[in-house]
């Protein structure tokens, strides 16, 4: 079988197909090394399979118990009906000694019963061996937590490996409840900084068309809705592949930056720019006019409406310490020469 053409159709299987696939049953009798890596990964990432796997897997395990003993209904009650009924035959040239003997036989049909009685649990266990106790196999279904964070909101996530992640506005994180023997894997929407625990399990960032793989490390994230992504990279070392089977590795200090095209570019960075945010400090650096207003949008849950006689080609810098919206908003307007008008959630930006 060409297992690796086969692992890329896994997501339209049914469940005859999955019954089918040697790599698939082989995984289910032998769940440990390289294949158990791959299919916690793969359960993993299509949640929507993973009922149709455990029945894969169910079926599959009960087709390996042939080789133990198989009863049917009908055969054990033969079986026990014949026990009960049977008689001790006497020899004919032994009639003699029927009245001597008599009370032999009454031990002898004693144990006759202790003897049907033990043939009857040992069809009861064959039963339950077979019918109930593979079910202590079946896959468990992989569950995820789910952390939101609205506009205006950040929050420190800990793993329960130990990894911390901080967690930016309007950013969406996804993990598994339990990182399963093999793999540890979270799923990124938005903007995250990572401090990963170091271990022999990989640690996995999904990003939905690209994946960073890392053991032990610090990093930033940025997946956007639009699809352009940056891995900014502080310590240690990342790989990120993409679906196409493309790999960078990023040493420290080398942000890799993925437009919603695919293409990729390695450039430097300043990491106090990229990484400030989860310190509560809110940095623009020659910022223009839609840069800034999305940027204050996120940071503090508002939203802004620019007069149409302001132009975008601004080239805006500044630096505010865990500073309220009024005082980012007086920094701009002092620079720029822009007012401003704050009505609850709603900001209103106009020139003077």
């Amino acid at each position: 079988m060409d297992k690796g053409n086969n692992i890329f159709k896994y997501k339209d299987y049914k469940l005859e197909d999955f019954l089918a696939d040697e790599y698939f049953i082989f995984w289910v009798k032998n769940p440990k090394g390289n294949n158990n890596h791959f299919w916690d990964k793969w359960i993993a990432e299509n949640g929507d399979k993973s009922d149709m796997v455990m029945q894969a897997a169910s079926i599959i395990r009960s087709m390996s118990y042939e080789d133990k003993p198989s009863l049917s209904d009908k055969a054990y009650l033969e079986i026990f009906e014949n026990v009960l009924k049977s008689e001790p035959r006497l020899d004919q040239k032994d009639k003699n000694k029927e009245q001597n003997n008599r009370s032999i036989w009454k031990t002898l049909f004693g144990l006759q019963k202790v003897a049907a009685a033990i043939l009857l649990i040992f069809c009861a266990w064959v039963i339950i061996d077979i019918y109930l106790v593979e079910d202590k196999k079946m896959p468990v279904p992989i569950k995820w937590e789910v952390r939101e964070n609205p506009p205006g909101i950040k929050s420190t996530i800990k793993m329960g490996d130990g990894s911390i992640v901080n967690l930016n506005a309007n950013s969406k994180l996804s993990f598994m409840e339990k990182f399963s023997d093999s793999l540890r894997m979270v799923k990124l929407e938005g903007e995250a900084f990572f401090d990963v625990e170091k271990e022999a399990r990989p640690f996995i960032v999904d990003l939905g068309e690209s994946q960073i793989e890392v053991m032990g490390t610090t990093f930033n994230v940025k997946n956007n809705k639009v699809g352009n992504v940056s891995v900014a990279l502080v310590s240690g070392k990342v790989k990120v592949k993409d679906q196409s089977g493309n790999q960078v590795i990023l040493h420290p200090s080398e942000m890799l930056e993925i437009n919603n095209r695919g293409k990729l570019s390695i450039v430097s960075f300043d990491a106090r720019e990229i990484t400030a945010w989860k310190d509560k400090i809110l940095i623009f650096k020659n910022s223009n006019k839609t840069e800034v207003i999305q940027r204050i949008s996120n940071w503090y849950g508002v939203e802004i409406e620019a007069n149409e006689g302001i132009k975008d080609n601004w080239a805006y810098s500044g630096e505010y310490h865990n500073e309220s919206l009024e005082n980012v908003l007086e920094g701009i307007k002092r620079t720029l020469n822009i007012n401003y008008n704050i009505s609850g959630k709603k900001v209103k930006l106009t020139k003077n």
